[in-house]
């Protein structure tokens, strides 16, 4: 095989046992809804991962479910689900059919009793696809866009975004009230901090009105007077009727990841489940590293999760994935057998249709061939351009699920 094969398979493998069906399955084992002859149960799935999650849910629990809302990412329905109304809107920037979506499921849950529980299935994603603002629309578009630009991480944004929203933050349980929520999380975020997860709709919020405005303050964000002192409204502290259990993270991801180089003839070397960084950092580390191995008898795969960011400078068509991979490419040119990949597993990286990137000892000749230069690439943020000359994009598609990224370095003896 080779190493573009090799990292084919890992990729493939990887995600297929990081898929939610089975983690659903379990939490639900778990879980005695009581008798539905008072209780009713309601169905409300948000994120990437919404759709596979609702399926799974709709397959175990069938005609118990008395309703639903499930709202994903455009694309990521994959077919009808029985009594769970499906709806699709943008990410990461909110749109009208995200907010559709997000009125549908307050509808739902709006005028529950004590006995009823909502099932309330979150990934990834779901601060852009379930959200209700308390700013315009407009406006709630443009803050999103500034975050996304600005270069800050996924906690930043979410502390600022759960504090402009009817929902965010805990807001979503309480309009539950009195319901009872049973929440599963797929998580997309380092450490799993369920506040944050889809700016945490249904768990207490630990951050503070303080922070927010250090985040304002730190990235320059330009924000209106309402925002501003919607900022200063602290949210939810403490929620009685949720009950949460984390199904799957990153962690399981990289574990899948070094199972599936192992049984290719690999020795897996686990890096982190943390990383957290600029994208092009986090390349040109997985190029130093491949440098200090360039002696190795055996068969090396060093893996990397978390999620890196990107501070927009360009006006190109990229993702932080494809950025990894491209600014591995210099350090590596030349090297034997050795590769970088690096993707989302959700199937998608940034605003784009790959799910991340890939380049090897022979990408940064090709583009230096062809006149393109890595360093004017990686400026521009046009990854993808670059990437799609040597063959270096990574497709997918949706894939169901939604725990962060990996990143894998290959050096194949």
């Amino acid at each position: 095989m080779t190493l573009r094969q090799d990292a084919d398979y890992i990729i493939k493998e990887s995600l297929h046992k990081v898929l939610p069906d089975e983690a659903v399955a379990e939490a639900l084992r778990t879980k005695d809804f009581g008798s539905t002859d008072k209780g009713r149960i309601y169905v409300v799935a948000t994120g990437k991962a919404a759709w596979q999650m609702a399926k799974a849910a709709a397959d175990i629990l069938g005609d118990k479910i008395t309703a639903g809302v499930c709202c994903t990412k455009y694309d990521h329905v994959k077919g009808e689900i029985p009594h769970i109304t499906c709806y699709e809107g943008a990410h990461p920037v909110p749109d009208s059919n995200s907010y559709k979506a997000t009125q549908a499921a307050l509808d739902l849950v709006s005028d529950l009793n004590a006995e009823d529980t909502v099932l309330f299935l979150l990934s990834g994603g779901g601060s852009a696809l379930f959200e209700k603002p308390l700013i315009p629309e407009e406006e709630m578009a443009d803050v999103t866009k500034q975050l996304l630009a600005s270069g800050a991480d996924i906690v930043e944004m979410n502390i600022i975004r759960k504090r402009l929203s009817s929902v965010k933050g805990g807001r979503f349980a309480l309009v539950c009230e009195p319901a009872k929520v049973f929440s599963i999380v797929l998580s997309d975020i380092l450490g799993d901090p369920l506040d944050m997860i889809a700016s945490g709709p249904a768990y207490p919020d630990n951050s503070t009105s303080e922070e927010a405005y250090e985040i304002v303050k730190k990235y320059g964000l330009k924000l209106s007077d309402e925002a501003m002192r919607l900022l200063g409204e602290e949210t939810p502290k403490e929620l009685k009727n949720v009950e949460t259990m984390i199904t799957g993270s990153v962690r399981n991801l990289c574990k899948a990841a070094e199972e599936a180089a192992s049984s290719l003839g690999y020795e897996p070397i686990f890096l982190t489940d943390q990383l957290c960084c600029q994208a092009k950092e986090a390349g040109s580390f997985l190029a130093s590293i491949a440098k200090s191995y360039q002696g190795s008898e055996k068969s090396l795969a060093f893996i990397a999760g978390g999620e890196t960011v990107v501070q927009i400078t360009g006006k190109g068509k990229g993702g932080r994935n494809q950025e990894i991979a491209l600014s591995a490419a210099d350090g590596i040119s030349g090297l034997k057998e050795t590769a970088v990949f690096s993707l989302g597993s959700d199937g998608t990286d940034g605003p784009t249709d790959a799910a991340g990137g890939y380049a090897d000892q022979d990408t940064a000749g090709k583009l230096s061939k062809d006149g393109i230069s890595i360093f004017q690439v990686l400026r521009d943020n046009d990854a993808y351009t670059a990437l799609k000359k040597t063959d270096g994009l990574i497709f997918t598609g949706a894939t169901g699920t939604n725990v962060n990224d990996v990143s894998v370095l290959l050096i194949k003896r």
